[in-house]
């Protein structure tokens, strides 16, 4: 369906012009930027043994933000022809047409470009790896069109927070970043795939691919293995770096709300509760972020 088609954005008061660019990056929901931020929290902090400076944390959670919503705006540019036919995502702004995509690609460089001023502030290693964070973000979009379960390249862009961090902190990468980075790229895939359930009607509809289309019946299973992998990759993690009972105590805590979750999954969930459980997830992250602090206290 062509652009053409729809009615050409409206040239309305700047005030509506704001209001746009705040819903094209879905600022009043940060449940996303969350959940890009945590895992690289947990990684800041394990790297640096409990104790991360105070300018790298400001640096990854306002990049966390930018990033989130630059994907964001990444993702609207390429589905904004999806989104025009799925009920959810209908009144986004560029399926609705109250902004041109050249608006938000401006909006994108201008994001972009604040990104890059943070991260030149790090490391010359860290820097290197800042423009394939950027890639990620934008070859997830187009990844539903051809993958069974895109919510694995989804985890690969959250996750490579997880890397950047690490290396922010020590200069180097370790096995342990590599574990946290599976952890990841497996949670996202969990939480996603959750979500995804929002849209399987829709989805199946109009040939979108997701991983909660993929399971099928057997989504509560997917889901589990998922969390299990999660949960696997960072006993190692926590065990390599020899960190103490509250590390494992929040892991225990974390683990029992995905479990409801998984016991919930088996039998049929609407949309409206599939995003309840899907932002519990950020519960899930922030417990797990804690750990990481009392893991070296304890």
């Amino acid at each position: 369906m062509s652009d053409s088609s729809f009615s050409q954005p409206s040239r309305s008061h700047p005030d509506s012009l704001w209001q746009a660019l705040a819903r094209l990056i879905r600022l009043p929901n940060q449940t996303g930027t969350l959940l890009l931020l945590f895992p690289t929290l947990w990684s800041l902090v394990l790297a640096s043994k409990g104790q991360p400076s105070f300018q790298l944390l400001i640096i990854f959670i306002c990049g966390s933000f930018l990033m989130r919503s630059a994907g964001v705006i990444m993702n609207d540019l390429a589905d904004r022809s999806f989104d025009r036919q799925v009920r959810r995502t209908q009144q986004r702004p560029l399926a609705k047409g109250t902004l041109t995509p050249l608006q938000a690609w401006g909006f994108l460089g201008f994001l972009l470009g604040i990104a890059a001023v943070f991260l030149y502030l790090l490391n010359p290693f860290t820097r290197w790896l800042g423009p394939i964070a950027v890639i990620l973000a934008a070859i997830y979009p187009f990844c539903k069109r051809f993958l069974h379960i895109p919510q694995i390249v989804l985890g690969v862009a959250f996750g490579w927070g997880t890397i950047m961090a690490w290396t922010a902190v020590t200069n180097h990468l370790a096995f342990s970043t590599w574990l946290l980075f599976a952890a990841t790229i497996s949670w996202a895939v969990a939480y996603d795939t959750i979500y995804a359930i929002q849209d399987m009607e829709d989805d199946r509809r109009i040939g979108v691919k997701s991983s909660a289309l993929f399971f099928g019946p057997y989504l509560w299973l997917g889901v589990s293995l998922a969390i299990l992998v999660m949960l696997a990759c960072l006993s190692m993690t926590g065990y390599l770096l020899g960190l103490g009972i509250g590390f494992f105590a929040c892991l225990i805590v974390s683990a029992g709300i995905m479990g409801h979750q998984i016991i919930r999954l088996r039998s049929s969930v609407n949309p409206k509760e599939a995003f309840i459980m899907f932002q519990q997830h950020n519960w899930v992250g922030a417990i797990l972020l804690l750990g990481t602090y009392l893991g070296h206290l304890t």
